[in-house]
Parts: structure tokens; C-alpha cells; sequence
């Protein structure tokens, strides 16, 4: 082959070669102009079928009140991160430890009646919270604040949210109810190592529902109180919307402490706890329920399944629903002082207390459970 031809067939080359990458440019171009102009409104459609998004209009006092409910939601989880975080400086180390040895050896707040603040349990920020839902107290009765006195409350729900609001802030009036008590949330005592967030708790005024703690709280003086979510882990599992599902027969412990002190009984009866969530199918003899009560039987506590809305959208993500939760305060139960109650008496003051309990339920029902889907049931 010449010279002459080779030149000529690599000029042929050059050109088609030019030629390729101006077309594949100019395609490029051409496509990512029809992506760019092509609507989403598929994609938009797709979305809106399958989450109720939240408007983009939504009054300041909204979005203050769902902000109040995700940031006690993360509490937890933001004083476990921080935790971590600060545990990454040397430098700190020192004070970290020394914080620690506080927290597990020193400091018995969390059995001696916390460290109330009634600034702290007062703050507006609480008020958004409960306004959330919304929450609110409805009292049948004075209580004297001569005496002592033992809240059971229920039902014990997903998390508990109205037994918060009640008595471990003022976001509900309280304190204006009863003039004198001094309230007491109690929860599992593993909630006060939790660095942080203890702190937050024992502000609130809430104590560990250790034995030694209800008894230290309940000689403190008149007007003490302790609240109990008696149903505990066991009565979350059943925690359905419509339904009212008591974990109590067995539940003798806190009936006892109320006796041998002298405490009268106040049932309470929160109506809309277990709404504000949705939690998976797990009845009876399913593999779920199975699963959850073997963690409950080696940890102490359980893990219900469950969703509510998030802070975007109203479908789904772990922030409880907006329902209204009421919580009734009924009548309280004279209780007779015996240092060594029989099993007699106290299965006898538990029947006047499961009577008031359903007497609560049997006046309200009609008013603030008009969507059950069956009636109080007293499960175990």
C-alpha cells in the first residue's frame, strides 16, 4: 500500500472519529435535556399513595409541639450519642470517669425521691409537649394531702406518654388539682445508669420503682406519692389501638406497699394510650409474642413492634399519632395501715380497686373510647 493511501485512510479516520464524539456529545446533550424537562409527577403520585405528607402550612404552635415530642422521643438515644461523642477527647476522660463513678456508686437520688425541680417540670416546653396529643387530667376526687398516697395507673401502652405528661410535669395542672402532692413517676430503675438522660429524669421528679424506693418515697412524709404503671412490659405487649387489655390479677406487689404504709389507692385510668400507636399482630401463641416475651423473661423488658407517624409525614416513623389521651383520676381507696397485710386483705383491697378501676372505665367509656373495639378486659 502507498504512503499516499495510508495518510488519506488515517484523514478518513480522524474525521469519523470527530464525527462519533460530536454525536455522542450532542446525544448526551439531547438526553439530559428530555430528563430535565420530563415531570415528576409520576414519581409524585407514587409517594403521595403511599405517605400522607405534612403541609408545608402548618401553624408554629404545631410544628413547637411535634419538636416537644421528638426531642423527649430521642432523649434516650441523643445522651447515649453524646456519650459517645465526648468520649472520643482524652482530655475528658477524667471528668467522664469521675461522672460514672457518680452515676453507679454515689448518687441514690433515683431511690431517695429524685431531685424535683418545679421550675423544670413548670417549663412551657412541656406544655407543647402534652398539647401534642392532646393531654389532659380530669379529677374525680380531693385528696387530702395529709396522707400518702399510691397512683396505679393504666393502661401501661406502647411507652406511656399520658403518664408522663401527668405526673412528671405540670403540662396538665397537676399540682393545681392537688395542692400538697408531691407525684412521683417511677420507672425501671436501668433507666437511671443511662448518663444524661437521668438527670433530665430526677429533674422531673421521677424515681426507680424499686422496692426500697416506693418505701423511702411513701416515709418521706404526708402528701408523697408514688405512680405505677402497673401493667408494665408485659401489659405493652398488648397494646392495641380500641382496646383496653389489663396485665393487674397478679399484680399484688404495689397493693402490698399501700397497705404496710398506710397509702390510699387512686386507680387511673388513661383513655387513648394504647391509640397512639400501632404495634404488629402479636396474639398469644403467635412466633412474635413468643420471641418478645423470651427477651422480656432474660432482660426485664420487651420490644413491642410498633410504628406511629414521623415528623414528615403522617403515615409512619416512631413518633406516637395525635390522639387525645385523657387521664382519670378516680376515687381514692381508704387503706387501713398493716405492717404484715395476709393474702386476704390484700386480695380484698384489690377487688375494691378493680371495681373502681372498671367504674372509671364504665362512666368514660362512651365519652373518650367511642372507637373500641371492645371492652376492659382484665387479661392476667
Amino acid at each position: 500500500m502507498s504512503p499516499m493511501s495510508t495518510t488519506t485512510e488515517q484523514g478518513l479516520n480522524a474525521k469519523l472519529t470527530a464525527a462519533s464524539r460530536s454525536l455522542s456529545a450532542s446525544s448526551l446533550r439531547g438526553k439530559l435535556s428530555e430528563l430535565a424537562t420530563t415531570p415528576l409527577k409520576p414519581v409524585k403520585d407514587t409517594l403521595k399513595a403511599h405517605f400522607d405528607f405534612v403541609p408545608s402550612q402548618i401553624p408554629t404552635e404545631r410544628r413547637l409541639q411535634t419538636l416537644a415530642v421528638t426531642l423527649w422521643s430521642l432523649l434516650i438515644w441523643g445522651s447515649i450519642t453524646l456519650w459517645v461523642y465526648l468520649c472520643s477527647y482524652p482530655a475528658l476522660w477524667p471528668l467522664l470517669l469521675a461522672y460514672l463513678i457518680w452515676i453507679h456508686y454515689i448518687d441514690k437520688a433515683s431511690v431517695h425521691g429524685a431531685r424535683p425541680s418545679p421550675w423544670f417540670r413548670r417549663i412551657s416546653w412541656w406544655r407543647y409537649f402534652a398539647n401534642y396529643y392532646p393531654a389532659s387530667l380530669l379529677k374525680e376526687a380531693d385528696l387530702p394531702a395529709d396522707r400518702n398516697y399510691v397512683f396505679g395507673y393504666h393502661p401501661h401502652g406502647i411507652i406511656g406518654m399520658g403518664a408522663f405528661a401527668t405526673f412528671a410535669t405540670e403540662a396538665t395542672g397537676f399540682s393545681k388539682a392537688f395542692p400538697g402532692i408531691i407525684p412521683h413517676l417511677l420507672t425501671l430503675a436501668s433507666n437511671f445508669k443511662m448518663p444524661f438522660y437521668r438527670d433530665v429524669a430526677l429533674a422531673l421528679g421521677v424515681s426507680s420503682v424499686s422496692k426500697r424506693s416506693c418505701i423511702n418515697i411513701l416515709k418521706s412524709g404526708p402528701g408523697h406519692s408514688i405512680t405505677i404503671v402497673v401493667g408494665g412490659a408485659a401489659e405493652s405487649l398488648s397494646a392495641h389501638p380500641g382496646t383496653a387489655d389489663l396485665t393487674l390479677r397478679r399484680r399484688l406487689g404495689f397493693i402490698k406497699i399501700a397497705i404496710q404504709h398506710g397509702a390510699d389507692l387512686v386507680p387511673v385510668f388513661s383513655f387513648g394510650e394504647n391509640d397512639i400507636f400501632q404495634q404488629m399482630p402479636n396474639e398469644r401463641g403467635t412466633a412474635i409474642f413468643s420471641i418478645q416475651k423470651k427477651f422480656q423473661s432474660v432482660f426485664g423488658f420487651t420490644l413491642p413492634l410498633f410504628h406511629g407517624r414521623g415528623m414528615l409525614n403522617y403515615s409512619t416513623g416512631l413518633l406516637p399519632y395525635r390522639r387525645r389521651i385523657v387521664v382519670v383520676t378516680g376515687r381514692p381507696i381508704r387503706v387501713t395501715k398493716y405492717e404484715k397485710p395476709d393474702i386476704e386483705e390484700v386480695r380484698r383491697i384489690q377487688n375494691l380497686y378493680i371495681a373502681e378501676l372498671t367504674r372509671i372505665w364504665e362512666t368514660y367509656k362512651n365519652e373518650f373510647a367511642k372507637a373500641r373495639k371492645r371492652e376492659l378486659n382484665i387479661i392476667d
